[in-house]
């Protein structure tokens, strides 16, 4: 550790001390941790344990999978006595988690067989290692040393799986200034992979939205004994069906909180205010358990007002716990749980309509009479997108039926009187209906401002498509729909990094969306005949059908205003259209989906839209949707990282223009910098109207939140990022191109051209995506960054960030600080495009072209594969397979692909052969030893050794020689693995 880091080690755990912590400093190693906690385990279930129980106690409760180890900690549970009797027994105090005894350690170091890490500073409760704190110096980037707790704990055989840290809970990590809090997962759910998409990441805030981020402010409001109990007790969510932990962000945290108060206080009904994309699903699931708990709460219903969404809803719930929540399949299900005393039918999800048809005093089954004995009852509904249809009649019959409930709304956009669509009448006096109004008043607010500030929701880019001609549409006027397609068709590939991502196209009307549909099939079918290079977008286009006395499609639509109003003229076209496109649909993807099932065909469109998630290589282009027509469907409740553009020819205000526009800015890395939204209908004042709406009070500027940068004002950060790399070349005495880049002297020089060249690349992804761009700036982006100067600067970057990283690695906690505060950010530079299948037909059509016809030369191919990141491991391989192809010999894709194959397993056996020569070892023999580590993804240290008896050393020469071995072995292997862990390795790599 740095002077640095002892400092602030040892600040925090004064820090701790004041907040009543008890500090053992004889706490260091594995055998005091569990004295300890076998002294906590005695005194909390009053026994005396023999040595052999204490033992089976701890091959009980150790276990490697972090979630089986959470449930223990929360649960009671049972081990058998030396005399046969049972034990029951709890880890802490779980019913009341503040009366534990709370302490902290630093620097413990853990020995296993091949993981040797010291911890800085970790918390008990009651014995237990539950909160795991990884302090930096003030220069690591707190997200650096993210990724190095993710690579220490999912190295094999860690402490973390062998010993009582099996229960850390949480991780902290802080830099001092900055300190930001994690759950512990299963490896499957902690991990930064390939696509650099991190593990949930949260930083506390007070209830008014205000960060906590100085380390001894954030041990004061969260590490505080009660406030770290709640929080593990109460605040984190075992989600069962993904063998998942979930730690709740701080602003769900304050909305639970609020409704639970109100409702043990009996003060009336209130609304929680989240931005969509919040996560209200999770916030109403931890409200209505605890509601679940209460004895003086008769049931709780959380009350959705679609059926697409129940399904959702009831999904979510069952996520986060199995079976908590029954599917109710008609009105007469729902009145019977309602009627119900079983604990299972507590928490009830269903819609509005059901719920309005079970107090409809008319209907023929006499639900409201079944219903009377609970209509005095204290019932707390749980109302999801609280602007929707509650505000109807419905709401007004649950209010008359059940005096005494409590209504709780939630809503990412409130409805204001100045979005108010509804009046309600009262005596004489009639009034818009307002959320506040219906009810009474604000219990928390996030709103979008704070979710984009804390980067749990992107900003948006808005392109305002500018008509030219003499007659110029007005606001809200549309196009000829052939323009609209042509605009698409040119800014789709920029628009969504070349399909990367996907689209939604919003259209103002069925009729308008049919149109669409036809003319895409249309004038691409057209583009395609006059151009063999044009890749066609694959178009689908989902609408709900005329309800013809179907319940669930007159559900379905009670929310989509626009489709309920169109199915009422010629129904018969519109479902003659739907029925062309559906089965268009079956033959583009070999579906066999019907309009008297459509529940199932929207489903599997939705499906379709987020597999855009998956690589072409595990799921081919075709089998996806790039762009979706829809007219109100999907534009609110749809969530998809992978969805990034919405085109917009429809009139949009206030709180349906917010929902829609978010459907785009899902988080997902930095290949994804905003939503976009390229808008047809000229509506930048309906945009600056509904900014202003719903930015929440005392927010200045908003839309300079809520929007990027305009083109100009990025291209001038792009020419201020090249010139302050050209600026730091010059300062090491080079010119500023990419092949003086390998001249750079040291890891502090290399890594400063880490952190400039990344700034470049990350403009250049921002202003790859700008569909607003006209010829003028992209020849000034092209100025500044010419295309190939560019791809020649990735490829310096990646041939260093390699080099670096494996140093980083090796090194750990005894690199340097600049070196350890790296972060390569690999995914800024993969293109989406390029792939190994993309790169080998390149590669036949280089064979196959004529010397004067080749549209790319060796070199450039070359250049292309060792600036894309996704080849970082194999650059130098395919490089050499292509530099030694014959440049008279046509190949097809199958011939280059099973060259290639060859090509590399000859060139290992040579580099293998060499290793071998060179350390006097017999070739076979060491190819054996390969070929087994390679098999158990295991490296056996006692194999080594016998590897190396046939040379007679004494154990120190062998140790040296096992040493300069494995320098050379260990860089082949990690290639042979291609991405595969190899346990034990990192003990042998200095």
């Amino acid at each position: 550790m740095t002077g640095t880091e002892v400092k602030i080690e040892r600040d925090l755990i004064s820090k701790l001390q004041e907040l009543k912590y008890e500090y053992r400093d004889d706490i260091r190693d594995r055998f005091a941790l569990e004295r300890n906690f076998r002294t906590k385990f005695e005194e909390l279930n009053r026994v005396s344990l023999s040595e052999a129980e204490f033992q089976r106690l701890l091959e009980r409760i150790v276990t490697p999978d972090v979630f089986s180890a959470a449930k223990t900690l929360r649960d009671r549970d049972t081990i058998e006595r030396d005399d046969g009797t049972p034990l029951n027994y709890t880890l802490v105090n779980i019913r009341d988690w503040c009366k534990n005894s709370f302490e902290v350690i630093n620097q413990l170091r853990i020995n296993t067989d091949n993981s040797h890490h010291r911890y800085d500073v970790i918390l008990l409760i009651n014995g237990v290692p539950v909160v795991q704190i990884e302090l930096k110096a003030h220069a690591v980037s707190p997200r650096r040393a993210m990724q190095q707790i993710v690579e220490y704990k999912n190295e094999r055989g860690n402490g973390y799986g062998k010993t009582l840290l099996c229960f850390i809970q949480l991780f902290v990590v802080s830099n001092r200034s900055e300190t930001w809090y994690f759950a512990n997962n299963n490896t499957k759910h902690f991990s930064f992979n390939a696509d650099e998409r991190f593990l949930p990441i949260y930083q506390f805030a007070t209830d008014d939205n205000k960060k906590v981020v100085r380390l001894d402010h954030f041990a004061e409001k969260f590490l505080a004994k009660c406030t770290l109990g709640q929080m593990i007790s109460r605040y984190m969510v075992s989600i069962a069906s993904e063998q998942k932990l979930l730690m709740m962000r701080p602003y769900q945290i304050y909305a639970v909180k609020a409704i639970v108060d109100c409702i043990q206080q009996n003060i009336g009904n209130g609304y929680v205010w989240h931005t969509t994309g919040s996560g209200k699903t999770l916030t109403s699931f931890k409200a209505s358990t605890l509601l679940k708990d209460n004895p003086e709460i008769e049931k709780c219903l959380f009350v959705v007002d679609r059926k697409d969404l129940d399904r959702q809803t009831r999904e979510e719930f069952n996520r986060f716990q199995l079976g908590c929540v029954e599917e109710n399949t008609n009105t007469e299900t729902l009145v019977r749980r309602l009627l119900s005393d079983d604990y299972a039918d507590k928490v009830i999800v269903t819609t509005i309509q059901k719920l309005g048809l079970a107090l409809d005093g008319n209907n023929k089954r006499n639900y409201k009479t079944r219903l009377a004995p609970l209509a005095n009852k204290r019932i707390a509904f749980i109302f999801d997108e609280c602007h929707r249809s509650q505000f109807g009649e419905n709401h007004k019959a649950i209010k008359e039926f059940f005096p005494n409930a409590q209504l709780f709304g939630f809503t990412g956009t409130p409805i204001f009187e100045k979005n108010a669509r509804y009046e309600q009448v009262e005596g004489e006096q009639a009034s818009l209906r307002t959320t506040e109004t219906l009810f009474e008043r604000s219990l928390h607010e996030y709103t979008i401002t704070h979710a984009i500030e804390d980067r749990n929701v992107l900003r948006f880019h808005i392109d305002y498509y500018k008509a030219e001609g003499e007659r110029l549409p007005k606001p809200g006027e549309g196009l000829k729909k052939e323009k609209v397609i042509e605009t698409i068709l040119a800014k789709h590939d920029a628009a969504t990094a070349d399909r990367r991502f996907n689209a939604v196209l919003a259209t103002g009307s069925i009729n308008e969306a049919i149109e669409y549909f036809d003319k895409f099939k249309e004038l691409q079918a057209a583009r395609q005949a006059g151009d063999p290079e044009f890749r066609p977008l694959n178009i689908a286009c989902v609408f709900s059908p005329p309800a013809e006395g179907s319940q669930d499609v007159r559900q379905l639509q009670e929310d989509l205003p626009q489709e309920l109003l169109d199915n009422q003229t010629d129904p018969d076209a519109k479902k003659k259209a739907l029925k062309a496109i559906i089965d268009d649909y079956n033959v583009q993807y070999g579906t066999n989906h019907r309009i008297a099932e459509f529940d199932l065909y929207y489903q599997d469109v939705q499906k379709r839209i987020k597999d855009q998630q998956w690589p072409n290589v595990d799921l081919p282009q075709s089998q996806k949707i790039d762009i979706i027509i829809v007219v109100d469907m999907l534009l609110t409740g749809f969530d998809s990282k992978f969805l990034n553009t919405l085109y917009v020819d429809k009139n949009l205000k206030h709180h349906g223009l917010i929902q829609a526009f978010s459907r785009t800015n899902r988080v997902l890395n930095d290949t994804k910098p905003y939503g976009n939204i390229l808008d047809f209908r000229q509506q930048q004042g309906n945009v600056e109207e509904a900014i202003a709406l719903f930015s929440g009070e005392s927010v200045e500027k908003p839309a300079t939140i809520w929007l990027v940068d305009p083109a100009p004002k990025v291209i001038e950060s792009l020419q201020s990022a090249v010139k302050r790399l050209g600026d730091f070349m010059a300062s090491q005495g080079l010119s500023p191109t990419p092949d003086e880049v390998p001249n750079l002297k040291g890891d502090a020089a290399r890594g400063q051209f880490i952190e400039l060249f990344k700034g470049v690349q990350r403009l250049k992804t921002q202003l790859d995506q700008y569909t607003d761009l006209d010829e003028e700036q992209k020849a000034e982006v092209a100025k500044t960054v010419p295309p190939e100067t560019l791809q020649s600067f990735r490829s310096a970057y990646l041939e260093t960030a390699q080099r670096l990283r494996a140093k980083q690695l090796r090194q750990g906690d005894e690199a340097e600080p600049e070196l350890q505060a790296l972060d390569f950010e690999f995914v800024l530079f993969a293109s989406a495009v390029v792939d190994y299948d993309y790169i080998m037909s390149l590669i036949a059509k280089y064979t196959q072209a004529p010397a004067g016809k080749r549209t790319m030369s060796r070199e450039q191919l070359i250049g292309l594969i060792q600036a894309d990141a996704k080849f970082i491991d194999e650059r130098e391989d395919i490089a050499d397979y292509i530099r030694g192809l014959e440049t008279d010999k046509a190949l097809d894709e199958n011939e280059i692909k099973a060259g290639y194959e060859q090509f590399k397993a000859k060139k290992n056996e040579v580099e293998l052969t060499t290793i071998a020569t060179t350390h006097g070892l017999e070739s076979g023999a060491l190819q054996n030893f390969v070929d087994e580590v390679l098999r158990r993804s295991i490296f056996d240290g006692e194999k080594l050794s016998d590897l190396m008896a046939p040379l007679g050393l004494g154990w120190k020469a062998r140790t040296q020689k096992e040493l300069a071995l494995m320098e050379q072995l260990s860089p082949l292997l990690h290639k042979l693995a291609e991405g595969r862990e190899i346990s034990g390795l990192s003990a042998y790599e200095q």
